[in-house]
């Protein structure tokens, strides 16, 4: 067990909420429409999004681009401002805790052909709202239906040369 889920589960022992972060991967499909990227869990192989616990010395949303990357293979720009957070029940060895999670979304710009849990899940390309129907927690799954991907900052137009 990693140590920051270590940390996490006595935080919980102790009645605390647990805190995790995740990864909305997404692209524009050839026809400009919004794609994002689900995986399968391991255990029960229901459809979530890459998520992981905190990193120590590491941003959430670095945290985030490194679990979209281990889960899901791929790779991004993880954008700054967090997408929204949802809650979930997540059980352990002998009761269930709440989890609060953190979500950002990344803008893919590789999806690897071979990835470190390829073997043990599956992916998928879809429409947010196809997404959100196959989501189990109700807060990621309005997250997902209401999904808006904020539309890139124009590059500011060049200066003039002085004198002209």
């Amino acid at each position: 067990m990693a140590a920051s889920k270590k940390k996490a589960v006595r935080k919980a022992r102790r009645g605390e909420r647990m805190r995790q972060v995740a990864a909305i991967p997404f692209r524009l499909s050839e026809h400009g429409n919004v794609e994002v990227m689900l995986v399968t869990s391991r255990a029960t192989r229901r459809f979530i999004v890459p998520k992981g616990w905190p990193m120590k010395r590491k941003s959430g949303r670095k945290a985030a681009a490194i679990e979209a990357q281990e889960e899901a293979g791929v790779v991004g720009k993880t954008l700054r401002k967090p997408a929204g957070t949802y809650s979930y029940w997540k059980r352990l060895e002998n009761r269930f805790v709440r989890v609060d999670v953190i979500v950002y979304l990344l803008a893919v710009t590789e999806e690897l052909a071979s990835w470190r849990e390829a073997e043990s899940r599956q992916r998928a390309w879809l429409a947010p709202e196809d997404a959100a129907m196959l989501i189990d927690e109700p807060d990621l799954s309005t997250l997902l239906r209401d999904l808006k991907i904020p539309e890139p900052t124009p590059e500011p137009a060049p200066q003039p040369a002085n004198g002209t």
